[in-house]
């Protein structure tokens, strides 16, 4: 995905800034401004075109930030958002966004007025962050005043612009360390009528619960009991997926919260490979049984160990799927796991694990080698 991102950052987008940027604004240097930005643009990752964009914008827009926001506003409120061929146009706006994080925040109350413009053609939820770190009095103020916004984008940027650690964003460490001010956010977002925003609470306090497990399930316990009839659905929704990383990590408490047995009494037998030595480009095909000495329902993961480049395991968790069995049930399970050149892993060869998991915890296990 970053690599599709970074390919739509390309002259075609940049003429897209220029081109709103000049029927806003009449005395916007086009060709400057196309010229500087694809001055090594090509050789560029993600972030960094995003910044040399950026760095182009405030070569061509007036040093006065006042001023620049303005015209970024209405170019934002001129932006077409889906243009007719479709594709990934819509990023083309993203370093107009970003420009205000790095240029606005010695006029905050301007960058966040000119971001509630903004967000809803491409999410703020980077640009914020700095006026949350540099201004957070005010900035909290307007996040409480954007969570009742008529737009479900600004009252989305509420959530996900608060997320402690948002995936390539500044991590907000404070709220790493307390997060209390991001759930009176989230206590007023749970009910949004937008899935788009609830989604993003539920995001956000999976990111708390990597360093608050048990405030994150305190929380889900309270809004799913205190619940009105037609909000369980939603809330429940909620917290199933906040909790996602907690049922991989099999923390005990999660299990009761989400109607899973915590005690289970399960028999797993027979976990046998199709091969025990597979090549890059094949998948590992493994079987097993399960037979429940109970009625009980309960959460079934399994977790390969992959070989890292200094020989140790390191493991990642894959679902498989939540089983409800009555006693004296038995079940057969089968799975392939294709081991395929993938953009976030490195693959080395040796040995390697398969873990079998029910409610996170282990039940069975067997070695493989893989080949690359």
């Amino acid at each position: 995905m970053a690599d599709l991102m970074k390919d739509s950052l390309n002259l075609v987008a940049v003429e897209k800034m220029a081109a709103s940027l000049k029927v806003v604004w009449a005395q916007f240097d086009v060709d400057g401004f196309v010229t500087a930005s694809m001055d090594g643009l090509e050789e560029l990752e993600l972030k960094a075109r995003i910044l040399h964009l950026i760095a182009a914008l405030h070569q061509h827009l007036p040093n006065d930030f006042i001023e620049a926001a303005d015209i970024l506003m209405a170019a934002g409120e001129k932006w077409q958002k889906v243009d007719e061929n479709g594709g990934f146009s819509v990023f083309a706006i993203w370093p107009l966004i970003d420009y205000v994080g790095v240029y606005g925040l010695d006029e905050p109350e301007k960058a966040l007025d000119a971001l509630e413009v903004l967000t809803p053609l491409f999410s703020a939820e980077f640009a914020i962050r700095p006026f949350i770190n540099q201004h957070f009095e005010l900035t909290y103020q307007r996040l409480n005043q954007w969570a009742r916004h008529e737009n479900e984008h600004v009252r989305r940027l509420v959530s996900e612009g608060m997320r402690p650690r948002l995936p390539w964003g500044l991590q907000l460490k404070q709220f790493i360390k307390d997060p209390a001010a991001v759930v009176k956010l989230l206590e007023l977002l749970k009910d949004d009528e937008a899935e788009y925003v609830r989604r993003s609470v539920a995001n956000n306090l999976n990111d708390i619960s990597k360093n608050h497990p048990e405030l994150v399930v305190s929380i889900c316990k309270k809004w799913l009991k205190n619940a009105p009839k037609l909000k369980h659905k939603n809330r429940n929704w909620i917290a199933r997926h906040a909790t996602r990383g907690l049922v991989k990590q099999g923390y005990p408490p999660v299990f009761s919260l989400l109607d899973y047995s915590e005690n289970l009494d399960v028999e797993l037998r027979d976990l046998s490979l199709e091969k025990a030595h597979i090549k890059m480009g094949e998948a590992l095909k493994f079987n097993f049984t399960l037979t429940a000495n109970k009625s009980q329902k309960f959460v079934l993961d399994f977790a390969i160990h992959f070989m890292k480049a200094n020989g140790r395991l390191a493991a990642k968790t894959f679902k498989l799927k939540n089983i409800t069995m009555k006693n004296g049930e038995k079940i057969s399970i089968e799975k392939q796991q294709w081991f395929r050149p993938i953009t976030t892993r490195k693959y080395h060869s040796g040995a390697h694990k398969l873990e079998i998991l029910l409610n996170g915890k282990t039940f069975a296990e067997i070695h493989f080698l893989l080949e690359v």
